[in-house]
């Protein structure tokens, strides 16, 4: 199909940006790497008033490090990310779950900030932000805020961040000694959506886990902490048997959707069994 009329602006700086999505008010939409947005376009699920087309905004690109943190442009591609060095070392679960979006070609065009920003349950990257505890840094008429990811995923596709604010970077803590990490995935079919995802931090000690910090893909209309998986998994015994025991908390409190992927109590099941295998990869049991 073809999208409705909407006037196109094409900013070279992120204040030119900001002054634009200010301008177009709550009927403009930002195009990143235009992976969700075109979609919704062609099918017309989407009326904007105006497309900013940032895309071409040179400070909104690239990975650097930033004393106990990595910064990773908002319009850096997926393709960057999974390869880049900064993040194998410092944040290799970003690489893991990146290495699971679609396929080369969304992955070559679609942009680690924009996928944040659609805040998409069913995406893998939300969950991985939430486990990993990122800062996002958005850009408006005031100057720039930081908003915490433990705050900034709201509702279904909906974020933290006003209608005249860009997402122009998201600070990544650098993982410490002893942290090693796991996502995984389950879907019907490769390049699809999730069905259930987990992303797992483990951070051992002495033999047993010391911390865990474990992200849900998929299983509610925000992505979610599994904390009383988290809180089983403390000081527990890094055996097969420890973590599935605690891996059986991984859906409580969860309310995730039914559909014809999978119903709720499905998912639920999903989401221990998964958790259980991301805990025993990263903990290397």
């Amino acid at each position: 199909m073809i999208p409705a009329p909407f006037e196109y602006v094409r900013p070279a700086t992120v204040a030119d940006a900001v002054t634009a999505i200010g301008e177009a008010g709550e009927d403009g939409k930002i195009l990143a790497g235009g992976q969700s947005l075109i979609p919704v376009l062609r099918l017309r699920l989407s009326y904007p008033s105006t497309i900013v087309d940032v895309g071409r905004i040179p400070d909104l690109q690239g990975i650097r490090e930033d004393g106990d943190a990595l910064v990773i442009g908002a319009m850096t591609t997926h393709h960057e990310v999974m390869h880049d060095a900064l993040v194998r070392v410092h944040a290799p679960l970003i690489a893991q779950a990146t290495q699971t979006v679609a396929d080369p070609q969304v992955r070559h065009r679609g942009t680690f900030g924009g996928a944040l920003a659609h805040a998409d349950p069913a995406g893998d990257l939300p969950a991985v932000a939430l486990a990993l505890g990122c800062e996002f840094v958005a850009t408006g008429p005031g100057g720039e805020r930081r908003i915490p990811a433990a705050e900034f995923f709201l509702d279904y596709l909906t974020t933290a961040l006003a209608p005249d604010e860009v997402l122009t970077a998201v600070r990544v803590p650098k993982l410490g000694e002893g942290w090693s990490s796991h996502y995984e995935k389950f879907n019907r079919v490769a390049q699809a959506w999730s069905i259930v995802g987990v992303a797992a931090l483990v951070r051992r000690s002495n033999g047993s886990i010391a911390e865990a910090r474990i992200g849900l893909t998929n299983m509610g209309t925000t992505p979610l902490r599994a904390s009383a998986a988290e809180a089983a998994l403390a000081r527990a015994d890094a055996s097969a048997e420890a973590i599935g025991a605690a891996a059986e908390h991984a859906a409580e409190g969860t309310s995730p959707p039914s559909d014809l992927s999978g119903q709720s109590d499905y998912r639920q099941h999903l989401a221990r069994v998964l958790t259980k295998r991301a805990v025993l990869a990263a903990a290397g049991s």
